[in-house]
């Protein structure tokens, strides 16, 4: 399958004048899938909001590479379950929105164009309206290049099938009856912090000891929202929650695991019924410290069910989205500055391996070395169920570019899911590349030129204005 790179470029100029032009007639019919749609006049109510939910397995073994470490890593054995999750909506005149959530570290397009592709082709669902985004876990089989190792080619074939087939189990079985969507916005805020420590000797804390922290050099978003659908017996068919904290934790070290977002899920779904998608927030610069894996997945699991019982009815006026190309470029760096600055920080911290992070290091900077100031094309996203706003950036988005967009959105529930349709590596904000560190050192895992985060968040505000 070729991706077809253009097929999500909205035009809304058009459809605006196409409606002012047809005026009540643009209101009797359905609108292409995947496009804008503006708020219907007050006088046609929109269709009853009906929900799907599904989850595909994504099997692994322990021949696979886990991914998340600088050089690969085994696996012996599994807990929990490696999934894809999607929740498919449908509200006429609107159409179909599809989220999905993939328990493996990141994907990149290449992988996923092809899948949404197909997505449309069997479903109906607009490009444009599928957003799938990674849960970020630490614990499951590679499916991208980065550091010392590549993607396991097995596994990137068994997540790509699980995507579609999730989506396509979601959309087949829509519920026959209305849906009500309950809306709840809650907080956790000890399984996470600013993990970018400022050290005393200027550096900016990665791995290592934390004796000499100063303080921490940005914020951490302990919003936890919780989207819920329930069917007219009042039970659970699917629910959406949202958190900002890199997935690094499961119950049992050395096993596979979805971690402790994941395990959470499985929980809840466990314990209260329905299908729970859990979107990765903007958690590029925040880390659990201080808990065990097991821990997180209790305190969330605590959270989400206090959140969801608080949940208040909420109407949903419309579904829209927008997916559009977003443009970069691969950064000019000084081969010499980038080395030393990883020499100092592993020499000091990091002990009897920092001679393999070192070379590791070098080695992508010696291959990124000839892309220096080539431009790259990405997706940027954002839907609306009702008025709650979900963006998908392709990136390890800094918290402080999430709460940008979220503070400057003109929607009140604006939620951010890093990850989504794409990986470009770490997207830090321009504060962060000054104070350096591990996120923002030359590699693989974070290539792009100072300033895109930024620009990102400017992109993502002007499609959220649009939607508005």
């Amino acid at each position: 399958m070729t991706p077809a790179i253009g097929f999500a470029v909205e035009m809304p100029c058009l459809r605006r004048t196409t409606c002012l032009l047809l005026g009540a007639l643009a209101w009797s019919l359905a609108p292409v899938q995947g496009a804008e749609s503006a708020t219907a006049p007050a006088a046609i109510a929109p269709a009853p909001l009906r929900v799907g939910a599904a989850v595909a397995e994504l099997d692994a073994d322990d021949s696979m590479v886990i991914a998340g470490g600088i050089t690969a890593g085994k696996a012996a054995g599994q807990e929990g379950r490696l999934r894809a999750v999607a929740v498919v909506l449908e509200q006429p005149p609107f159409g179909r929105l599809a989220l999905v959530a993939c328990d493996i570290l990141m994907i990149t397009r290449d992988l996923l164009d092809p899948v949404v592709t197909e997505i449309e082709q069997t479903t109906g669902i607009a490009a444009a309206r599928v957003l799938i985004n990674c849960t970020h876990t630490h614990h499951a089989p590679s499916a991208t290049v980065i550091h010392g190792y590549g993607r396991d080619e097995a596994f990137c074939r068994i997540v790509q099938r699980g995507i579609l087939k999730a989506v396509q189990a979601a959309n087949a079985g829509l519920s026959p009856g209305p849906c009500r969507f309950f809306f709840g916005l809650g907080q956790e805020a000890t399984v996470g912090q600013n993990s970018r420590l400022l050290l005393d000797d200027g550096l900016v804390y990665w791995v290592g000891p934390r004796e000499h922290v100063v303080r921490p050099t940005g914020p951490f978003d302990p919003e936890l929202p919780v989207l819920a659908f329930r069917d007219s017996a009042d039970k659970l068919v699917a629910v959406i929650f949202n958190h900002s904290t890199h997935t690094i934790g499961a119950r049992q070290a050395g096993r596979r695991s979805p971690g402790f977002y994941g395990l959470a899920a499985q929980d809840l779904e466990s314990d209260l019924g329905g299908i729970w998608c859990f979107l990765e927030g903007a958690s590029g610069s925040t880390h659990n410290l201080a808990l065990t894996g097991d821990e997180c997945a209790r305190r969330l699991r605590q959270a989400a069910q206090a959140t969801l019982a608080a949940a208040q009815p909420r109407a949903v006026e419309r579904l829209a989205a927008l997916k559009r190309p977003f443009r970069f470029r691969v950064r000019q760096f000084d081969e010499q500055q980038e080395d030393d600055a990883v020499v100092r920080y592993c020499r000091k911290y990091v002990g009897t391996y920092a001679d393999s992070v070192i070379q590791v290091f070098r080695d992508m900077r010696k291959r990124l070395a000839a892309q220096r100031g080539q431009e790259r094309e990405t997706w940027l996203q954002a839907l609306l169920i009702g008025d709650v706003a979900i963006v998908g950036v392709p990136a390890e988005y800094f918290t402080q570019l999430g709460l940008d967009i979220k503070n400057r959105s003109p929607f009140r529930h604006t939620y951010v899911a890093e990850l989504a349709n794409d990986w470009i590596g770490y997207l830090p904000n321009l504060e962060g590349h000054k104070l350096g560190g591990y996120q923002v050192w030359t590699g693989f895992h974070s290539y792009a030129e100072p300033g895109t985060g930024e620009r990102m968040a400017d992109e993502a505000v002007a499609m959220l204005n649009e939607l508005k």
